[in-house]
C-alpha cells in the first residue's frame, strides 16, 4: 500500500473569465471545484495506474466533507484524521493571467495529531507513505521529518516532496526518491544555473551520497534526469500542448514510486514517472489512464 499525506488539503476552486476588472461585478464563464493537494495528487494518479493507495492527512468542516466524497466518487480510499476547523478553499482564477488566493487552513489540535499518529501503526514492510504540501499552523517545521521514525520502525520507506534544508535534513533516513527540479538543485548547493547534464548527473549523486536511494531531476522542457551511482538516464516525450503544470510534479512523484513499489525496477519506474507528469501536463486536470498509457508510448530514454 502506498500511503499519500496531505497536512493542509483544500478545494481547488478554479474559476474563468475573459477580463477581470476590480472593484466591479465581474460573471464567470467557468468554475469548477476539485480536491487539490499534492499529497492527493499522488494518490489520484496511484489510483489511475490501478495501484492500491490511501490518502492520510487532516480534514475538517463541510470542505472536508466534499474533498473526501469527492475523492470517494473517484474510487479512491480515504483515511483522513479530523480538524478542528474547515479545511481551507484555494481560489484559482484564470483571466489575462493568472492568480492564486490560497487559504491558511485550520489549527490542527494535539488530539488531532494523536489521531493521525495512531494510523502509522497499520504500516508494513513494503509500504511507502508519500509525505507532500504544506505544513498546517501550528505543527512546526519538523513536523514531516518527525514521522520519518514512525514509518521506518514498521519496515516500510518513505518519500518527501520538500525543496531546501527540510530536503537536506531528510536524506540520511534514505529517502526512497528525492525529486527537485534543476532549479531547487542548484539552489541546494548554493550553484549558479546548469549549463549541461554532467553538473546536474554530479550533484544528483552529491544527493546519493548524502542517503537518497533514488534522484529524479525535472528539466522542465528538457525532459528529466534520473541518476544512480553508476549510471544517469535522460527521458523526453515529444512535444505537445502544454494545459496543466498543476500537478505535473506530484504526478511524476507517483508515477517513479507507485512503480517502484511493485516492480523494483528504476528504469521503468523512471519511464512511468515521465509518462505520468507529461500526461498531466498534456490534460486540463490530473491524467487519467487513457492518456498515461499514450504518452508513455512515446517516452524515449538515453543513457547520459
Amino acid at each position: 500500500m502506498i500511503y499519500s499525506v496531505t497536512l493542509n488539503p483544500a478545494i481547488d476552486y478554479v474559476i474563468g473569465l475573459p477580463h477581470l476588472e476590480l472593484g466591479a461585478v465581474n460573471r464567470l464563464t467557468s468554475a469548477v471545484k476539485l480536491p487539490g493537494g499534492k499529497g492527493i495528487n499522488v494518490s489520484r494518479i496511484l489510483q489511475a495506474l490501478d495501484i492500491p493507495t490511501t490518502a492520510w492527512g487532516f480534514n475538517g468542516g463541510f470542505t472536508g466533507e466534499f474533498i473526501t466524497d469527492s475523492l470517494h466518487a473517484l474510487g479512491l480510499h480515504t483515511d483522513f484524521a479530523p480538524a478542528a476547523g474547515d479545511t481551507r478553499i484555494n481560489v484559482k482564477l484564470k483571466a489575462e493571467s493568472e492568480t492564486e488566493l490560497n487559504g491558511a487552513g485550520p489549527t490542527i489540535t494535539e488530539d488531532n495529531v494523536a489521531a493521525f499518529k495512531a494510523k502509522f501503526d497499520a504500516l508494513q514492510p513494503g509500504d511507502v507513505v508519500v509525505m507532500a504540501g504544506s505544513i498546517p499552523q501550528g505543527l512546526g517545521d519538523s513536523f514531516y521529518r518527525d514521522l520519518i521514525p514512525l514509518i521506518h520502525q514498521h519496515g516500510a520507506d518513505f518519500v518527501i516532496d520538500t525543496t531546501g534544508q527540510a530536503l537536506l535534513d531528510t536524506l540520511p533516513e534514505h529517502p526512497l526518491v528525492v525529486k527537485p527540479n534543476h532549479h531547487e538543485l542548484a539552489a541546494l548547493f548554493s550553484d549558479n544555473e546548469y549549463t549541461d547534464f554532467q553538473q546536474v548527473v554530479e550533484r544528483g549523486r552529491r544527493l546519493l551520497e548524502m542517503g537518497a536511494q533514488h534522484v529524479l531531476v525535472s528539466m522542465a522542457g528538457a525532459g528529466a534526469l534520473m541518476i544512480t551511482k553508476d549510471h544517469a538516464w535522460h527521458g523526453t516525450v515529444p512535444k505537445g500542448d502544454v494545459k496543466n503544470s498543476v500537478g505535473a510534479g506530484d504526478s511524476m512523484l507517483a508515477g517513479f514510486t507507485g512503480t517502484f513499489a511493485q516492480t523494483h525496477e528504476a528504469l521503468t519506474s523512471f519511464k512511468t514517472a515521465i509518462a505520468c507528469g507529461s500526461a498531466t501536463a498534456f490534460s486540463t486536470d490530473l491524467a487519467d489512464k487513457e492518456k498515461i498509457d499514450a504518452v508513455l508510448a512515446t517516452v524515449s530514454i538515453e543513457e547520459l
